[in-house]
């Protein structure tokens, strides 16, 4: 037992630094290579970068294990080209709308998130939005100059990693409505579940204190949605979507 709790301290900080290339570099490439992201979340980037932000930003008063920073600052790169590809193949219209129109009313804009959030047509508001959220969490750290005890740093920290155990649930979604995994990779999938089990490892195995319960709680939840995909996409396969059966019959 003891020999497996030490392979898991040594080799499961460096799976979790380097999950962020293990798990989505083939998805980019994918994307790049067939020209569409077509199938493919566009709100998996914004949560990871949502909770990847908060999460370095969490750091400094929690000072949790510093695998799991170097994690946050590897994955911002990685999501960041994740969004630019997928936004730059977007297929010609799925129903988003420009900063311009943020006036509207969540009827008439009929995507119904609040100002048709994360669904803009325009590719300026994404990264508006992200440079907001880092200055903005820059400012108030300048301001507030929080320590581990303060509501603020627990509010901040639980915040991320609620955001980020919502991660598997867009993609859920996605495969619902059209009865299939087309355009999600597998390899994806498979990253996300080894790293399930490689995160609870060494979340429970590591000393008291070292990695708090609110990573393991979060964990949790997120092994249980990303073993709900792994039924997916045993149940759909990666072939025709309901939308292309019904263009193909019409």
């Amino acid at each position: 037992m003891a020999i497996i709790s030490t392979l898991i301290g040594v080799f499961a900080p460096l799976f979790l630094i380097l999950s962020p290339f293990t798990s989505y570099t083939d998805q980019i490439l994918s994307i790049h290579r067939t020209r569409t992201s077509a199938g493919f979340a566009l709100d998996i980037p914004g949560i990871m970068l949502t909770a990847s932000i908060l999460k370095i930003f969490y750091w400094p008063g929690a000072r949790y294990d510093i695998s799991l920073l170097v994690q946050a600052f590897l994955m911002v790169g990685v999501q960041i080209t994740l969004l630019k590809v997928a936004l730059d193949n977007r297929p010609p219209w799925r129903g988003e709308r420009p900063f311009s129109e943020m006036g509207k009313s969540l009827l008439e804009t009929g995507t119904g998130r609040p100002f048709d959030f994360w669904k803009w047509k325009q590719q300026r508001p994404y990264w508006a939005y992200l440079l907001y959220l880092a200055f903005g969490l820059l400012a108030l750290h300048a301001i507030l100059q929080p320590d581990g005890s303060s509501l603020y740093t627990r509010c901040i920290g639980g915040l991320g990693l609620t955001i980020e155990a919502t991660l598997p649930l867009p993609q859920l979604y996605a495969n619902y409505r059209a009865q299939s995994c087309k355009g999600f990779r597998v390899s994806v999938l498979a990253n996300w579940l080894f790293g399930d089990m490689m995160k609870m490892g060494y979340f429970f195995a590591s000393e008291p204190g070292r990695v708090p319960w609110a990573f393991k709680l979060c964990g949790m939840f997120q092994a249980g949605c990303d073993a709900c995909l792994g039924i997916q996409y045993w149940m759909y396969g990666n072939g025709e979507t309901a939308g292309d059966i019904e263009t193909r019959l019409s």
